[in-house]
């Protein structure tokens, strides 16, 4: 029998001083920006009721850690933010007015992802903005996402906007049935662009009808984009979904932020969870976006309150994984004094401990040594941990 005393489980890892450190910094500040922008913070438990995820087919099963309670109902560790974040928002705060501003910091359990940088535990920051629709919500929350990750030190940033409902009226605009659609769907998120050419001859699309398809694998862009889709469009569908997304970019221009943001009209998402605009942050280092989000008017439906919602989630483990592949250095933060005493010295100990809640007033942090080091090991001790200041109390009462 192996033994894995050692070791964390495959997807988990333990995180080093300077790590937690930085990261309960960037917590810090996502906290302020997100309060700053009127957003309140929940909390909801790390274990939910499975039913919460499979009942709504709004996550892959196989991806939920689940186990069993005493009673044997089938839990499951939290998977995200925004389905707990909508079952608060129909339950606990059902009565409240809309529209509902919400935010998070938790952490995350997904089964068997790992690898580019990915965890199967990990911490997540998001907002969910609840009762809102239309353009200026969906660039509020966008907005908000560029100002988080800008805020924790995130640079080289590329935001790439779709439209869930671009994509629906192109498929009626087109005749395709469920079956189609959705291989359809499938092959634009893969890029695989010899399964969209084959099925536009099986359905015997026109050329011109058959290079829209291609395009949304082919074409990203900005304003120039959403005019090309525009020539190529008949559905009223369709061209309400390009109508949002140029709101969007007019939007984006007045934030600042429009340098950021591509669109991508071949990023459609899952058809049972975003009905709308749809986006995803990356930067380099990681193969995978460091936040996505989008609009998802269905879902609080599924928990008794009917209302339109869009939100982002930005992985904060990924991120610092990000940041520290793109060179940041991150300084282990020692304490900047170490105050120690002569033990055989009546009532040193209590001067010592009063010098060092008289320094704690002035530094960082200060250790009181209880390990009865003198003053040359306390100098040695200070050495080798890089601590700046040593203090030796060796007078004590007088008689």
């Amino acid at each position: 029998m192996s033994n894995n005393k050692f070791y964390t489980p495959d997807g988990f890892t333990d995180q080093l001083p300077e790590v937690c450190a930085f990261k309960r910094e960037a917590e810090g500040k996502l906290r302020e920006i997100f309060t700053g922008n009127g957003y309140l913070e929940i909390e909801t438990p790390g274990v939910e009721y499975s039913d919460i995820y499979t009942s709504t087919d709004l996550v892959p099963q196989e991806e939920l850690y689940k186990f069993c309670d005493q009673k044997g109902r089938l839990l499951c560790a939290r998977y995200d933010g925004t389905v707990p974040a909508v079952r608060f928002a129909a339950n606990l705060y059902k009565d409240e007015p809309l529209p509902l501003r919400l935010c998070y910091i938790e952490n995350m359990y997904r089964f068997n992802q790992m690898g580019g940088g990915k965890q199967s535990g990990f911490t997540q920051a998001g907002v969910e903005f609840m009762g809102a629709a239309g353009a200026e919500a969906d660039s509020e929350v966008i907005a908000l996402a560029i100002e988080s990750a800008l805020g924790i030190g995130i640079k080289d940033l590329q935001v790439s906007i779709g439209q869930v409902r671009f994509f629906d009226g192109l498929s009626k605009q087109f005749g395709f049935t469920d079956e189609i659609k959705e291989r359809i769907r499938n092959a634009i998120n893969q890029k695989d662009s010899v399964t969209v050419e084959n099925t536009a001859k099986e359905m015997g699309l026109s050329p011109s009808d058959a290079e829209t398809l291609m395009m949304l694998i082919e074409c990203q862009g900005g304003y120039d984009v959403i005019e090309q889709f525009r020539s190529r469009v008949s559905s009223e569908c369709a061209i309400d979904a390009l109508d949002n997304l140029k709101s969007v970019l007019d939007i984006m221009d007045e934030y600042g932020y429009l340098k950021y943001i591509t669109v991508d009209l071949g990023l459609i998402g899952s058809e049972d969870y975003y009905t709308g605009i749809i986006f995803k942050g990356y930067t380099y280092e990681v193969g995978f976006p460091i936040i996505g989000g989008g609009r998802y008017d269905n879902v609080a439906e599924l928990f008794g309150r009917k209302m339109e919602a869009v939100g982002f989630s930005l992985s904060l483990t990924l991120t610092v994984t990000a940041l520290m592949r793109q060179g940041l250095v991150l300084d282990r933060k020692t304490a900047a004094a170490v105050v120690g005493y002569d033990r055989n010295i009546k009532g040193a100990r209590a001067k010592a401990i009063a010098l060092a809640r008289a320094l704690r007033e002035d530094y960082t942090s200060v250790i009181l040594d209880s390990t009865g080091m003198s003053e040359e090991e306390l100098d040695r001790y200070c050495d080798l941990n890089n601590i700046p200041a040593t203090f030796f109390v060796n007078e004590g009462d007088e008689a």
